[in-house]
C-alpha cells in the first residue's frame, strides 16, 4: 500500500499513539528562530501551552530537544550572515543559549512549570557512566514535573557544529539518541514544514502530505524526501527520515509536524490527522542498553564473520565466537564498539568486543581449544557476548546516519 492511500482515520492513529506515556519533542531552528529577527517567542509559548496542558491533564511528560542557539546569537552579535568560521559559531551559541533558555523558562512558567537545561554532545552518549548519569538526571527532572530542555553543546562540539550549521541535522541525531536514552513512547519532530510529502512542497504545488507511513523504507518515501534550505537550517527531512528509521526499527513511533501550529503536539497526542505519523516496525522497544549498543558509540572496527555466524547470531541469539569469525577491520581493543559485517561487508549488527583486532586476526576461524592454545587461558570464549551485542534491523546502521543533515 503506498503512503498516500494509507487510511487515516482517527480510531486508527489513535490506536497507534495508545499508552503514551513518555514524549521527546525537538524544535529545528526553522522553528524557534524568524530569519533576521531571532527568537520567535510566540512558537515557544504555543509550544509551552500544549506541553503543559497534556502534562497537567493526561500525565504525559516531555523532554525538548531545541535547536536555536546559534540562530538567536546572531542577533545580538549583529551577525547580517551565518557565521563561517567554527570559533563564531561557538560565540554565536553561547551568547544566543541565555536567550533560548530565557524565552523557555518565562513561556512554561507562565504555566506553572520549571525548566531544566541540559547541553550534550556525543561524548555523553559514547561513555557508559556519562550516558547513565544523563539518563537519571533527565529521568529525576521528569519525575519532579520539569521540563529538560536538551541541546547539543555547540559551544564545544566542534565536529558536530563543523558538519551541521546551525545544529539542525545534530539535534535531530540528538532527539534520537534522547528519545532512546529514557525509553520515550513517542518523538515529534517539529518543523516548519506539515509533515512529510510526495515531493518538496517549496518547489511543487501539486505535492500532497503523506498523513501515516507503515515502512519508511518503502522506495516512495525515499523519493519522495525533497532537500530543501531554509536560511536558519541546514538541509531537509534527510536527518528526520533517519531519526524516524532508528527509532521505527526500535519500536518507536514518529511524528513529523508544523512547528508553527499551536495545536500540532495535542492533535497528534489525540490521534488526529496531523502531520505524518511514522508507525514502527519493531513490535516493541529494545532495552535502553541494546539502543546504547546500536546507535549511541561509534565504531571503532569491524569483525567480519561467514556465513553460518551470520545465521547464527540472526536467528539464533548467540554470542560470537571465533570459529564463525574471517578477519577484521581497522585496530579496536577489548571493550571498544565493533560493527560485525557478512563476508560481503555488510554491517548487520554492532557490539562490544572482548578480543582486541589483534587476537581476532590470530584467533579467526578457530575452535576453543586452538584459542586458548595459541592466545593464552585467560581468554575469553566470545569475541563478542551475546550480552553486549545487538542486531541491526535492515538498512539501519549508525554509519549511514554520518551523512544526514536537517535543519
Amino acid at each position: 500500500m503506498s503512503p498516500e492511500r494509507i487510511p487515516t482515520k482517527r480510531g486508527m492513529v489513535g490506536s497507534r499513539l495508545s499508552g503514551i506515556r513518555r514524549v521527546v519533542v525537538k524544535l529545528g531552528s526553522g522553528t524557534v528562530t524568524d530569519p533576521g529577527k531571532g527568537l520567535r517567542e510566540p512558537t515557544i509559548r504555543a509550544l509551552a501551552a500544549q506541553l503543559s496542558s497534556a502534562w497537567t491533564e493526561s500525565g504525559i511528560s516531555f523532554v525538548v530537544v531545541s535547536s536555536g542557539a546559534i540562530a538567536a546569537g546572531r542577533k545580538k552579535l549583529g551577525m547580517t550572515e551565518r557565521p563561517r568560521t567554527v570559533a563564531l559559531k561557538q560565540a554565536a551559541a553561547a551568547v544566543g543559549q541565555t536567550s533560548l533558555m530565557r524565552a523557555y523558562e518565562r513561556a512554561f512558567e507562565k504555566r506553572g512549570r520549571h525548566v531544566a537545561q541540559l547541553l550534550l554532545t556525543h561524548e555523553d552518549f559514547e561513555d557508559r557512566d556519562r550516558y547513565v548519569n544523563a539518563r537519571n538526571t533527565l529521568l529525576t527532572l521528569l519525575s519532579r514535573g520539569i521540563v529538560p530542555i536538551v541541546n547539543e553543546n555547540d559551544t564545544v562540539a566542534t565536529e558536530e557544529i563543523r558538519l551541521e550549521g546551525d545544529g539542525g541535522g545534530a539535534n535531530d541525531h540528538l532527539a534520537t539518541l534522547v528519545t532512546q536514552m529514557i525509553g520515550a513512547d513517542l518523538l515529534i519532530l517539529l518543523t516548519d514544514s506539515d509533515g512529510l510529502f510526495t515531493k518538496d512542497p517549496h518547489r511543487h504545488p501539486d505535492a500532497r502530505r503523506i498523513p501515516v507511513v507503515r515502512d519508511i523504507d518503502d522506495e516512495s518515501i525515499r523519493t519522495a524526501v525533497g532537500r530543501h534550505i531554509s536560511a536558519e537550517g541546514t538541509g531537509g527531512m534527510a536527518s528526520k527520515i533517519q531519526a524516524a528509521r532508528v527509532l521505527s526499527a526500535s519500536g518507536v513511533p514518529v511524528v513529523i509536524a508544523s512547528g508553527l501550529s499551536r495545536r500540532s503536539v495535542l492533535d497528534a497526542l489525540a490521534g488526529k490527522d496531523a502531520g505524518t505519523l511514522i508507525l514502527p516496525r519493531a513490535a516493541g522497544k529494545l532495552s535502553s542498553r541494546k539502543m546504547w549498543i546500536a546507535y549511541a558509540r561509534h565504531s571503532q572496527g569491524t569483525v567480519l564473520v561467514d556465513d553460518g555466524a551470520r545465521k547464527v547470531l540472526l536467528e539464533g541469539g548467540k554470542s560470537l565466537l571465533p570459529a564463525g569469525v574471517i578477519g577484521a577491520q581497522g585496530r579496536f581493543h577489548p571493550g571498544d564498539m565493533v560493527s560485525i559485517a557478512d563476508r560481503r561487508g555488510r554491517v548487520f549488527a554492532r557490539g562490544i568486543a572482548r578480543w582486541d583486532s589483534e587476537q581476532v586476526d590470530r584467533g579467526k576461524g578457530k575452535r576453543s581449544a586452538e584459542v586458548r592454545s595459541l592466545l593464552g587461558p585467560e581468554t575469553p570464549a566470545e569475541v563478542v557476548h551475546r550480552d553486549d551485542l545487538t542486531i541491526l534491523p535492515a538498512s539501519v546502521t549508525p554509519e549511514s546516519k554520518k551523512g544526514a543533515s536537517s535543519r
